[in-house]
């Protein structure tokens, strides 16, 4: 495919930031974002323009239905002063099960890697060189076909921003979180979107939220709808540790969305990869809410958390039941297993520790 190349003049362009620390996660624009159209069956027209606004007809049928899906991935830059996307195959693949689910079209694997790739070369400056610090990068898909009939689109637009950050944990990987659990709202059903990155998916999990915070907690960790089962939290997959260092995930099923962080993990413990810790044990497993509460009680479980892009692992320190009763994991802090985890997982992320062949992926210096 041929890529057009619409930059700024130099003079126009904003400089880089300086430093990421303490800048809001997701407050940062560079100067340029990716386009690609669909009509008739294929995508062309694939450019890198100005960032800015996006023209949309108010019929748009994004506007109306929700047929929109969207990505998270992150770039490190390596201590040789490269720039190489994690996993971000994984991302890929994953954006074409969510097109699947909200009848979009699908962009093959290697031609979503060359417009990120491509991208990021032109906004390398912009890659931060400090600690656990990261390029943020957001492809989305959304519907433009003008039509106020509930309907299937037949254009699209598919979009590439950019977004520096620094550190999830500015202060350090020193503080778990409180997530409530709660039978008034769940995420997902059986049958539906759940396994989909879709809009509507985040929206819905903003009135969870919004009761999360009322009650001084964090996030929600949603349940099954028969309220028997622990699912996932709102933007990150759930975890809990045994006494014998083992990590334990929800089973994936069609209302639990595949965190790519999830599977690495179980990856790496296949692999008998040995943390600090010692050798890596996770699986999957049906978690019963009733098992799980009377393992906090017991200390069979002795840690707990979730798996995401953006912090990588989110210790949780307590729970919080509808009846304000408060569940706390061991003592409340963050345990050893999570962060040997974290330290071994962010470690492969910025080159440092030796990462499984193809999951640093190198971000090239093109022609333009």
């Amino acid at each position: 495919m041929k890529f057009d190349y619409q930059l700024l003049e130099k003079s126009k362009q904003k400089e880089a930031i300086k430093t990421i620390k303490g800048v809001p996660f997701g407050s940062v624009r560079t100067n340029h974002m990716f386009l690609m159209d669909y009509a008739k069956g294929e995508w062309k027209n694939a450019r890198i323009v100005p960032y800015g606004e996006i023209n949309l007809p108010a019929g748009a049928l994004c506007l109306h239905y929700g047929q929109a899906i969207f990505e998270g991935i992150k770039a490190f830059r390596q201590a040789d002063g490269s720039i190489k996307l994690w996993r971000a195959d994984k991302n890929a693949m994953r954006i074409n099960h969510s097109a699947t689910i909200m009848c979009m079209p699908h962009i093959p694997v290697e031609l979503q890697l060359e417009c990120i790739q491509r991208l990021i070369d032109v906004e390398r400056d912009w890659c931060p060189n400090e600690p656990d610090a990261a390029m943020y990068i957001r492809p989305f898909m959304f519907a433009t076909y003008d039509s106020l009939g509930v309907k299937v689109s037949c254009t699209y637009t598919y979009c590439i921003m950019l977004s520096p950050c620094g550190p999830y944990y500015s202060g350090g990987f020193d503080k778990a979180i409180r997530l409530v659990i709660t039978d008034k709202f769940h995420r997902a059903v059986a049958g539906g979107t759940g396994t989909a990155k879709c809009v509507g998916n985040y929206g819905a999990s903003l009135r969870p939220g919004e009761y999360a915070k009322s009650r001084g907690a964090d996030q929600v960790l949603y349940l099954d709808a028969s309220n028997t089962y622990l699912e996932e939290a709102g933007t990150m997959n759930h975890y809990n540790v045994l006494k014998d260092g083992t990590f334990i995930i929800p089973a994936f099923n069609d209302s639990i969305l595949r965190s790519i962080t999830s599977e690495t993990i179980l990856e790496l413990a296949e692999m008998g990869t040995e943390l600090s810790t010692g050798k890596l044990k996770a699986r999957l497993e049906q978690i019963p809410l009733n098992d799980f509460i009377n393992g906090l009680k017991s200390g069979e479980i002795i840690e707990a958390g979730g798996f995401g892009t953006a912090a990588v692992v989110s210790p949780v320190g307590s729970y919080l039941m509808d009846d304000d009763t408060v569940h706390t994991v061991a003592d409340g802090k963050v345990g050893k297993y999570s962060r040997a985890l974290y330290e071994y997982y962010t470690a492969m992320q910025n080159g440092t520790k030796e990462s499984p062949k193809g999951w640093l992926l190198d971000v090239p210096k093109f022609d333009f």
